[in-house]
């Protein structure tokens, strides 16, 4: 899944794509280099982030979907609003990303009067206090409950599970400790019964563990997303996609070897 923000202050690349035209480019260029999903977002949801109207998220997102529409590669819109979910939905797209697990009534029922694929992640608080002081007893149990009751909540609302994806929520409302237990603990997410959908790329953890700046964070962002995929991962959400393609086609011929294969010629 290749990220395109239709933002001015994403945290990875705020601003470098706002401009509708350099956002399609961009796009584009990342399913020359392998995208099987583009993930579309007009709201940033960094740390300490905060709102923006659904009107304004509409006018950053609807034209970028509209332009892309077509090229043959799903096309997911990562929002938490009801209203934006419903017109990017009509303009094309074919899945919604929620940070908050369509927790909202309205946007639950939206999802579930379509027929698009739809990703829950688990997140604490919200974006403007989410880091201030992340606490669990056990990270991985509660976080485990709780997208297993969103997967009932949106079961019962009419979403069958063949259109749910989940995302644990690496960085929303997570200590580094967190991150890398979630990272390490992901087959358990596995268990649930439906993909597991990990974005990882060039967050903070990242930077704590290398003391990398956030545009030099490829290598760690390639190898959590190699780590995720060895855990069970579906889906990595990534903004380097050419060095995590080629990693992960390393991982997959490792994995399909073949004991003794005949050779190619003669």
């Amino acid at each position: 899944m290749g990220v395109v923000n239709v933002t001015p202050d994403s945290f990875a690349d705020g601003g470098r794509y706002f401009d509708k035209t350099r956002a399609v480019e961009h796009a584009l260029r990342l399913i020359d280099e392998g995208a099987d999903i583009l993930d579309i977002g007009g709201e940033s949801t960094r740390p300490g982030a905060g709102m923006v109207t659904a009107g304004e998220e509409m006018r950053r997102v609807l034209p970028v979907v509209e332009a892309l529409i077509g090229n043959g590669i799903p096309v997911s819109v990562d929002t938490n609003k009801a209203e934006v979910m419903r017109e990017a939905l009509a303009a094309g797209a074919s899945m919604i990303n929620d940070i908050s697990a369509l927790h909202s009534t309205e946007a639950m029922a939206v999802v579930a009067q379509s027929d698009c694929a739809v990703c829950l992640m688990h997140m604490q608080n919200d974006p403007a206090s989410m880091q201030a002081a992340p606490h669990y007893r056990d990270v991985v149990g509660e976080i485990k409950v709780y997208l297993s009751a969103r997967l009932a909540a949106a079961e019962a609302a009419g979403i069958c599970r063949e259109r749910i994806a989940i995302d644990p929520g690496f960085g929303f409302g997570k200590t580094a400790a967190h991150n890398l237990v979630l990272l390490r603990e992901l087959g358990e997410f596995t268990g649930l019964g439906v993909p597991v959908l990990v974005g990882w790329s060039r967050k903070g953890t990242i930077g704590k563990i290398t003391g990398r700046a956030t545009e030099d964070r490829v290598h760690g962002s390639v190898a959590a997303a190699l780590m995720a995929v060895e855990r069970g991962a579906a889906i990595v959400r990534v903004h380097d996609v050419a060095a995590t393609r080629d990693a992960l086609a390393m991982h997959c011929a490792v994995r399909d070897a073949v004991d003794n294969p005949v050779p190619a010629h003669g």
